[in-house]
């Protein structure tokens, strides 16, 4: 009798875990370490933006190509890497369930960060309106190629390679499907 309870036992505790709550990240936003100067807080919202408190433990993130072990509290995970000065940071999420990316600019500005999200929509417009204008005014050419020179030379300086570029875009497509 008591082999059987044992087994009853067993199989309750595996059929529990096996349906445990697997909490998942689907949206974040990277905000201010309040705790850190110059580091910020990557927090799990849901897609009001209200913050999910519900998400503990340790999540795999890709931080600009670097793969970082995030420890989540209450929602929120710390990212020790201090910022020296204002660029772009690409941050993605990658679980069973499939991935969430975003591309941010941290407008450095003294000793506070500020967070600015950059839509995919942004990145593919700024140069499909210079080429139109260039396009449309033939006195404006030369200062569309100008300007975009200035364009790939700020997002280069501020770290944001064509490769983060392309794989942001594609990202934003693919979502929009």
């Amino acid at each position: 009798m008591k082999k059987y309870l044992l087994l009853i036992c067993v199989l309750m505790f595996l059929a529990s875990s096996a349906f445990a709550d697997n909490v998942q990240i689907k949206n974040f936003a990277v905000k201010e370490n309040p705790f850190g100067k110059d580091e910020l807080a990557i927090v799990a919202t849901d897609t009001a933006g209200v913050i999910q408190e519900d998400v503990n433990g340790t999540f795999k993130f890709s931080i600009n190509g670097f793969d970082e072990d995030l420890a989540f509290d209450n929602g929120t995970a710390f990212y020790h890497r201090k910022l020296n000065k204002s660029s772009f940071l690409y941050v993605k999420h990658s679980d069973e369930a499939g991935s969430t990316s975003t591309l941010y600019y941290i407008f450095k500005q003294d000793n506070k960060l500020t967070p600015i999200r950059i839509s995919w929509i942004v990145l593919i417009a700024i140069p499909c309106i210079l080429i139109l204008l260039g396009y449309m005014f033939r006195k404006l050419i030369i200062l569309a190629v100008v300007l975009f020179c200035l364009f790939i030379y700020f997002n280069h300086h501020s770290g944001l390679d064509i490769g983060t570029f392309f794989e942001t875009v594609f990202d934003g497509v693919k979502h929009l499907f």
